[in-house]
């Protein structure tokens, strides 16, 4: 009776652990825009999509200009979850970086901004850590930054 029990459960934990099926990207995607569109939502904001499914949010455009995608930009922000865990800000003096040093997110959403502008950019996944995460971010989480485009540096 114990071998049959044995088998029995056995059946049953490879059953459930084949039907633990890995989102494929576009089911992920669809996944964290639903998240994202939420968040707006329940935020009460007013954003604009992507055909790579970046939300952003322009607060203050800005008045000075637009950096290109290999810019270098130094930029005051604040990252976190849909849940409000922050992961990582910058101090009031900002950070600089290249635009192909920062994730995907980053590179596509900072150009929407002028020189001087403010706004939240809402990061799907795939445009952010993806499926292997990094450092405290789990994977597949949709980003929300805070981000304040200070200057284009020459």
């Amino acid at each position: 009776m114990n071998i049959r029990f044995s088998l029995l459960m056995i059946g049953f934990l490879m059953i459930g652990s084949a039907c633990k099926k890995e989102l494929s990207l576009e089911e992920q995607l669809e996944k964290d825009i639903e998240i994202i569109k939420e968040y707006i939502a329940d935020q009460n904001l007013t954003a604009l999509e992507t055909s790579s499914g970046l939300h952003y949010v322009i607060n203050e455009l800005g008045t000075g200009n637009h950096p290109l995608s290999n810019d270098n930009v130094t930029v005051r922000y604040k990252g976190y979850t849909t849940n409000g865990n922050v992961f990582d800000q910058s101090d009031a003096g900002g950070a600089t970086f290249n635009l192909q040093q920062v994730i995907k997110g980053w590179t596509e959403g900072i150009p929407k901004f002028k020189e001087g502008g403010k706004g939240i950019l809402l990061i799907p996944s795939k445009l952010g850590y993806g499926e292997k995460g990094g450092g405290s971010i789990p994977p597949n989480t949709v980003l929300i930054f805070e981000v304040d485009l200070l200057t284009i540096v020459q």
